[in-house]
This record gives structure tokens, sequence and C-alpha cells, in this order.
């Protein structure tokens, strides 16, 4: 290839050199006969004029990318002018001269010195003069022209976006467009065909196609299915010249994905479906599953499940799980294995979304038989009613049957089944239970009045097999007869007034009227009695109450009449209160006198706590009471074998306090005084007591100060003592070689410390 791109490059350079030489020689040809007719005008017409120069050049041609021994000659300069002498000097200036392209100054000749190429630069533009050789005057105006690289191919075509991805619906028709890819050439597309491209498939058959001169991407085979097939990937090839050959070409890469279409049924794998289910199950619990294959994808590929027919619609139902897509079948209702073993129900699935396009393909949906067998379970025995409730007579004897209930086993099996009354439902033992045939009989005699039912509770658990036990209520009504008497009510008293013309129901029953069947309330008839509270005011009646039961009840009972004083609106004022009769417990009186003496003792807390709150304190100093400060003593040992004296309070007394002068507010003022130096103490002074009256009146007079001062004393142990002073007050007697000098910079606040102790060094020195 680069053989023949050698050869045609020599060819382009050799007619460009001819041309061009032809082009001078021919223009240098006539402008001798313009100068010529030019000469012999002014001869004739006597009108010199200078003529124009001889030379004008619109452009010269350069091979690009040559590569021979010699400089590439790209024209000549020639100006009318230059007679051959050598007087004549031609300069070239402009872009690239004297680097790439140089001149002969005595020729003209041009020649380019390096390789060009077009691409970097397609022309260069230069400026041409002719001046003479010994004053390098003009001879002629500059002129300007330009050096033209001509093209060659030397580019090979590229595909500056690659590699491409593109997608396509799977079943599209042929010639359906898929992608646009497009390459480009840095040749001259405007000379030859050095960047003209045509495009061509390597790789993608017969599955897609290209067009040559678009470059577009389309499919070349019908029913291409995703299923079977999703990726392709496809060469394209560009090549310049026109795809003849010697052309240069470049290649890219496109990957084609085919996306999903609904084309595809869902498909049960299996047409029969065999689930187990057993029957102690509640409803809610799953049966089992089965899942519809959609080969496609997304919603293409959703399966939606129903019961279409089948005996089990009752007792089993269905849904779908959203995340695997399966139908799960779950129970309905209760199933009962000696009823029902078996059910079956077809269950169809089918794709909510479908395309139109496709229809004509089948019905996207498909069904499957599912058969559900149901398992035996051991169940507990069963009671023949949901309760059972029963009637004895009260009194009856131990043993007096009540009643059976009966429960049977259900189960194949038919097991036999044993009967007992849970304790805790028959906490009085009254009843008890045959285990084999579930006879109930009472333990005792039973009282209507103290309990009329009794409700207990009964067990069957089924003999082998799981022992599973099942429980029925038994109500147990207990029968009323005639044992008990009639007889008056709890409160045998009445209160008529004067006179007496009220009747009274005084009878009271325990026995029901069914069984003592009593005789009407005795009454007493209006005026029957009179009666006078001043002659009696307690009367005692006794009666006799009988009853028309089965055997009759009889009693006698007393009443007791109190009689008391009422007025015209039958409103009682006062009855005689009777010792045997009054109730236990203190008169009116009595509880009025507690609650007075109550109420006076209340009173006198009170006045106790108003007096306590009335007395106030003082609020100012006065002068007769002694003011003192707070001492806090920290270590206080004693003060030692001499110490015989306690320290003197009293110097620690506000004087100003003491004289009556009321303390001022705390002020600070403005300026500050400094203490008087008289009042400082001597530096080896060791006299407390004279220390503690030197601050007292430094603090007295100090205005910066509040008007009490409080002094805390550390660890002093008077004089003399034999254990020795464990204060630091008193260091600075003693004959230690610290040096305390620094003291002196520490501010006013160290003072005190700086003459206690930086004294020592002057004493010694004196």
């Amino acid at each position: 290839m680069w053989e023949g791109r050698g050869l045609w490059v020599w060819l382009l350079f050799l007619c460009a050199a001819l041309g061009g030489v032809s082009a001078v020689m021919q223009k240098a040809h006539r402008r001798h006969l313009s100068l010529h007719r030019h000469r012999e005008r002014g001869k004739e017409g006597q009108v010199l004029h200078r003529s124009k120069r001889g030379w004008v050049w619109n452009q010269f041609f350069v091979i690009e990318e040559y590569t021979g021994p010699d400089p590439v000659l790209v024209g000549r300069l020639h100006s009318d002018v230059d007679s051959g002498d050598g007087n004549i000097k031609y300069i070239l200036s402009g872009e690239g001269a004297g680097t790439i392209f140089v001149i002969d100054d005595k020729t003209g000749n041009i020649h380019a010195t390096k390789t060009l190429d077009r691409e970097e630069q397609a022309q260069y533009t230069l400026t041409a003069q002719a001046v003479a050789r010994d004053t390098n005057k003009p001879l002629e105006p500059p002129s300007e022209f330009i050096v033209k690289v001509q093209d060659i191919n030397d580019n090979p075509p590229e595909f500056l976006h690659g590699p491409y991805y593109a997608r396509v619906p799977e079943m599209s028709n042929v010639g359906t467009s898929v992608i646009t890819v497009t390459a480009s050439d840095a040749d001259d597309p405007t000379y030859g065909n050095s960047a003209r491209l045509v495009y061509s498939i390597l790789q993608g058959q017969p599955y897609f196609s290209v067009e040559p001169q678009t470059g577009v991407i389309r499919t070349a085979l019908p029913n291409m299915d995703r299923e079977a097939r999703q990726e392709y990937d496809v060469v394209i090839q560009a090549k310049d010249m026109g795809g003849h050959m010697g052309g240069l070409s470049g290649i890219t890469e496109v990957k084609i994905t085919l996306t999903d279409v609904n084309d595809n049924p869902p498909k049960f794998p299996q047409s029969v479906y065999n689930m187990a289910i057993s029957e102690d199950k509640v409803p809610g619990e799953e049966v089992g599953r089965l899942k519809a294959k959609d080969l496609d994808l997304g919603e293409n590929g959703l399966v939606e499940y129903r019961f279409v027919e089948g005996d089990g619609m009752g007792v089993l139902e269905i849904s779908k799980d959203s995340e695997t897509q399966e139908a799960v079948i779950k129970l309905k209702r209760t199933v009962d294995y000696e009823t029902k073993k078996t059910y079956t129900v077809k269950v169809e699935a089918s794709n909510p979304h479908v395309d139109s396009r496709f229809m004509a393909w089948g019905p996207y949906k498909d069904t499957a038989t599912v058969k559900v067998n149901v398992e035996d379970a051991d169940e507990p025995p069963v009671f023949m009613l949901p309760s059972y409730t029963f009637e004895v007579d009260e009194n009856a004897p131990s043993g007096t049957p009540v009643g059976r209930v009966h429960a049977m086993d259900t189960d194949t099996s038919n097991n036999p089944v044993r009967y007992m009354i849970p304790r805790y439902t028959d906490l009085g033992q009254f009843f008890t239970i045959t285990p084999e045939d579930g006879f109930i009989k009472t333990t005792q005699p039973l009282d209507r009045e103290n309990q009329a039912w009794h409700n207990i509770s009964v067990s069957a658990t089924e003999i082998g097999g799981h022992h599973q036990d099942a429980k029925v209520r038994v109500n147990i009504k207990v029968k009323d007869v005639n044992d008990n008497a009639p007889e008056f009510a709890t409160n045998n008293e009445v209160l008529p007034e004067e006179p007496w013309s009220r009747s009274h129901s005084l009878l009271t029953r325990r026995d029901s009227f069914d069984s003592s069947c009593p005789v009407p309330s005795p009454h007493l008839p209006p005026a029957s009695f009179c009666f006078n509270r001043m002659t009696q005011s307690i009367y005692m009646l006794p009666i006799e109450i009988n009853d028309n039961g089965s055997p009759p009840m009889s009693s006698t009972n007393t009443l007791t009449i109190r009689v008391c004083s009422c007025d015209s609106k039958d409103t009682i004022l006062s009855c005689n209160v009777e010792p045997f009769v009054l109730p236990a417990g203190l008169s009116t009186g009595a509880l009025i006198a507690i609650l007075a003496c109550i109420v006076i003792l209340l009173a006198i807390v009170v006045l106790f706590v108003a007096l306590r709150r009335q007395k106030k304190e003082p609020l100012i100093v006065f002068e007769e009471e002694d003011i003192r400060e707070n001492i806090i003593t920290y270590d206080d040992e004693g003060g030692g074998e001499e110490d015989t004296e306690a320290f003197d309070i009293a110097t620690l007394q506000n004087p100003d306090g003491a004289n009556g002068f009321l303390p001022r507010k705390d002020i600070k003022p403005e300026l500050q005084f400094p203490l008087r130096p008289g009042l400082r103490p001597v530096a080896n002074s060791v006299d407390v007591d004279d220390f503690i009256k030197t601050r007292i009146s430094d603090a007295d007079n100090d205005p910066t100060a509040p008007p009490y001062d409080s002094i805390q004393i550390y660890g002093y142990e008077g004089r003399g003592s034999i254990a020795g002073s464990l204060s630091s007050l008193e260091s600075v007697t003693t004959d230690s070689d610290l040096d305390y000098d620094y003291l002196q910079s520490w501010g006013p606040r160290f003072r005190k410390l700086a003459d206690l102790y930086g004294t020592k060094d002057a004493d010694d020195n004196s």
C-alpha cells in the first residue's frame, strides 16, 4: 500500500511542478509582450508611463509529506526589471520564510526544506520583494502570495465516538433503524477522494446491515428473539477513496442489545400439582405454591393467577407473592378428613399486559390442575351438644343422678373416651361423673337457698393417640322444695301513729312461691286498734304464720309495736325511747361538748401561731449588742504549757459599729488610697496581737474594703510551746538560708510576705 502511495505522491508532484513551470513561462511571456507593446505606444504617442511590475502570483502548490532527498521546488520569483546581471536581489518574508521556505536571492527559486503536513497547516502566506543588490532599494512593490499544501491520502478514517451501544426491540421488522455511526477523515474533502468515506459491515451478518453512504445500521433478519439471543457484537468499517483499492480504513464496534416485548405467554411446568393439608389447620394457613414461567422481562413477564373451576373453590383461596411471582394457595375454611378427603381446583395464569401486535400468536394464558388431599389428624373428642342443662331437687340424697353427657372420637380410629370434672369448676365437689359413660351424680344434698345454679365443666379425653381432650359446659339447676317456714323480716318492729290506721306487710319467705304457697300477708284493719302513747308506748304481739306448701310449714313470730306521736300530716314527732332498745353510743349533748372542746383547742393553736408570727426581729444593730465576727480556726492544738489566757476576741470588734455608727454601703471608690506606711508592723515582729490590731486599723481606714472583715487564724499555738510553732509566720526568725527576694517582684498582693521574709538579708548584712 505504501509503495502505491509513494508512486501517487510522485505523480502529483510531477504534475504540479510541470503545471507550475508552464504557468510561470506563459505568465512571463504575456508580461514580456505587454511590456513591448507599452514601449511601442510610448514612442508613437510620447506617453511615458512606468510599466507595471512583471510578476504577480496568486498561489503556489506543494505536496505534503514529501520525503525525497532534495528540497521541493515550490516556484520561482522573477521581475521584468531583472536583466540577469545579478544586480537584483529577491527577498522572501512571511509564514515559514527562512525556516520552511528558502529563496535563492539571485534566481528567485523557492524551495521547501521540510516535510509539510496539510492537517497541521493547510497554507502559508508569504511576501516577495525585489530590491537592488547594492542599495537595497525596492525595484518592485511587495507582492503577497499563498503557498498551499496539496493534500494526499495520509489519514485513515476515525470513529471519534466509538465504541457504540444501541438497543432495538426484539421481533422488529427488517430494516428497522438501530443506530447511526459516523467516521471522520482529516484529509481534504474538497480535493480528490481522500476524504470520501464508504461504510461496510465486517461482523454482525446476517442479523444487521449498514448503509454505505450514511452509516445507518439496520436490522437484516425478521423475528430476532431476545429469549434466544440478547446481545450482538457488530463491527463497522469506514474506508476512504470511495472504498476503492488503496484507500485507508478505520473500524469501530457496536454492541446491540435486543429489548424485551411481550411475545411469550406464561407456561406452567406441569399440568397437575398435588398438595396436602391436615384437617387440623386453621383458615389462612398455606396449602402450597405453584408458578407459571414467563420468559419475558419486567411488566411483560408479570403473571396473574385465579381459580376458574373446581370443587375446592369454596375451601381454598389463591393469591400472588409479588416478589417471587408465585401463586400461593391458602385454606379458606376448615376441612374435615372424615367428611371429604380430596379437593380439586383449576388455576389459570395470564399476562395482565398484552401486546396487540402479537395477539394472533395465541392466548397469553395457561392452566394447571391442583389436587389437595386432606390428611387425617388426631382430633379431640366431640360432644354431641355444645352445652348441657340439668335439674336436680334440693336436699336430694347423695348419689342422685343429675344427667349424662356424651362425646365421641371422630377420627377413623374411634378411640374410647374417658370423662372427668375439673376440680376448679366444682370447688365444693358437689358432683361426680362416671369416667366410662359420662353419668353425673350428686355427692351431697344441695340447698337451693344457698346456691340455686351450679355451673361446671366436663372434660372428655380419648384413650390412646395424642390424648387430646375437649370440654363442655354443664349447667345444673337446683329445684326448690318447701323446707323453710315463713317468718317476719329482720326488723320486727312497726311504728304506728296515734291512732294507728295503717296496714303493714310483715311476711317474708325463703322458699319460692311454687313450693311454699303462703297465705296472704296479714293486715291490721283500719281503726281496729287505738293506742295511747301515754298509757303504753310498746306492745309485743305474737303472730303465727302458715304456708300452703307440701308439707305445710308454720312459725310463730313476735311483732314489736312502738307507739309514736304524729302531726296531722302523719309525720312522726317523737317516740318513747326505752333503755333496752336504745342503740349503743354517745348522746347528742356529749358529741356537741366534744366538738366544742376541739374547736376551742384549734382556736388556741391558731392564736398562738398568729402571735408568734407578729413577733419581729430588730432590723438594725443596737448599741448594746455585742457585734462579733466569725473566726474560723484550722488545726488549733492549744497554746502549750505557757498559754494561760485566751485570745481577746474584742480586738476583732468593729470600732465604728460598736460606737453606734451604722455600716456604710459597699461602694468601690474611684481613687485608690495607699496604706499608711507608718502603721505597718516591724518586719521581724511576731506579735500576733499587734499584727491583728494593725490589720484592723488598715481595714477600718481603707475605703475600698467592706464594712466587716473576717480574719482567719491558721495554726497559732502560742509562745513558749515545747513543740514549737507550726506556722509560717515566724519563719522569718529561723535560720533558713532560702532567698525570698523574689517576693518583692510579685506585686502589692504579696507585699506583706515580702516585708516579713525579705528583710532577713538586710538584718544579716547590718
